[in-house]
């Protein structure tokens, strides 16, 4: 199993939920509004014996005309019609922004992929009225026939991809492991989403059930030291993938 992130740069977000280019070099945080967080926005592809695996896509940036996801996977020799599943944790938009690829023609980013979302995620979009959701975009996936609704609160995808609900980030949040060879990786989206968020207990405010994702960011971090897990960090900027 190969790990690979695909960085689309580092962000602020403050209550607007709208994501703000931030380069360290020219940009101070003091300037940006109170509360606002500095996250690395990083989808991952993780290739197996059988599979290229998007886990979650990104805000869908585009830059000199072609999506930024498309040009981080041709920087590592991987066109973006070779990849056959995408993952999504959840569907905020700063997760499932790189789901189209243009939204006016509804053409999907990996458009021989299969999509793999939970059903009570997806209704829960429709459901809220949230500026953290793109559901012109999500309209677009609904319609699509490459897109799996999982139903079950845990369960597997093709005996090696482990899922699970978690109501911790948001109330239909979840989380993946994929198993391969002796080797587990693990990828916690918002519920574990920085390196440093797995080795201090706090409660964060902007969590649906903040207690619940601290215990739990300490059960994963505990288990996997025991089992060597390898983590996959969405937003954290100096440490997407960490290796017991």
């Amino acid at each position: 199993m190969k790990i690979i992130p695909l960085s689309e740069g580092c962000f602020t977000i403050d209550s607007s939920k709208e994501f703000i280019p931030f380069d360290e070099h020219k940009h101070l945080l003091v300037d940006r509004p109170k509360g606002s967080l500095l996250v690395e926005i990083q989808p991952f592809v993780v290739i197996t014996k059988n599979d290229i695996i998007i886990i979650d896509t990104g805000l869908g940036i585009a830059k000199n005309g072609r999506p930024q996801i498309h040009q981080n996977l041709m920087n590592v020799g991987i066109n973006s019609s070779e990849v056959t599943k995408v993952l999504l944790s959840h569907l905020h938009k700063d997760h499932a922004g790189g789901i189209l690829k243009k939204q006016s023609i509804a053409e999907l980013n990996f458009p021989n992929a299969t999509y793999f979302v939970h059903e009570k995620e997806f209704e829960n979009a429709f459901s809220t009225n949230s500026a953290s959701y793109n559901l012109d975009e999500l309209n677009k996936l609904k319609s699509s026939s490459k897109l799996c609704l999982l139903k079950d609160e845990n369960g597997a995808i093709e005996n090696y991809i482990e899922y699970k609900i978690t109501g911790a980030h948001s109330i239909y949040h979840q989380v993946f492991w994929i198993r391969e060879e002796g080797q587990i990786a693990f990828f916690g989206g918002d519920d574990a989403p920085q390196l440093q968020q797995m080795k201090h207990r706090f409660i964060a405010k902007y969590d649906y059930g903040g207690r619940k994702a601290m215990e739990l960011r300490k059960e994963w971090w505990e288990k996997g030291l025991q089992e060597k897990w390898t983590f996959m960090f969405y937003h954290d900027i100096k440490n997407p993938v960490w290796n017991f």
